[in-house]
């Protein structure tokens, strides 16, 4: 055993004690120095306008048309509903698209409700109305930092009179865009 061991040690010594391989030539480098690209001068390319937007002038324009959708702000839900209405999801969808193409308009959807309930409920439930407006505007494609929501609650009514034609304009979610 010990004779195989010396014998496998000797061979191992003798092996690494060989000559080293001869390297292979290097690969051959073609010279393109003369083959340099000619540098035109060219005016600098201006970066690309992440907003998307080619008119500066017309931003906020379309929000203020009277013939623009984007001009209706009001959200009006229903007595103690947080549900947006079929007939104003138009205006909602006109918004979020609206969010979509202008990465850098910010808005803020103020909930309201009328005088019943207690002042604690009324915050509460304004809050779910503009919650409901963000979360639908989100769903068509707006991103969630574009939009603020806060709660007036009973706070900022449009009629004060005790009337369900009152009352009615006062349940709802405003629409206000940043720098209005």
């Amino acid at each position: 055993m010990k004779r195989l061991t010396i014998i496998g040690c000797t061979l191992l010594i003798a092996a690494c004690a060989s000559e080293p391989a001869k390297e292979q030539p290097g690969a051959a480098v073609e010279d393109r120095s003369k083959d340099k690209p000619q540098v035109v001068d060219r005016p600098p390319v201006k970066p690309a306008d992440p907003t998307g937007i080619q008119d500066k002038s017309l931003v906020g324009k379309e929000l203020t048309d009277p013939k623009s959708i984007l001009s209706k702000r009001s959200i009006f839900f229903d007595y103690d509903s947080n549900t947006v209405k079929d007939e104003y999801r138009p205006i909602v969808t006109a918004h979020a698209q609206y969010l979509q193409r202008n990465p850098q308009a910010k808005m803020r959807v103020e909930g309201n409700a009328d005088d019943r309930g207690s002042r604690e409920y009324n915050i509460a439930l304004g809050q779910r109305r503009a919650d409901a407006v963000k979360q639908m505007m989100q769903l068509l494609g707006a991103r969630a930092e574009q939009i603020e929501t806060v709660s007036f609650g009973e706070e900022k009514p449009r009629c004060s009179d005790s009337a369900e034609s009152c009352w009615s304009q006062n349940r709802r979610g405003d629409i206000a865009y940043q720098g209005e």
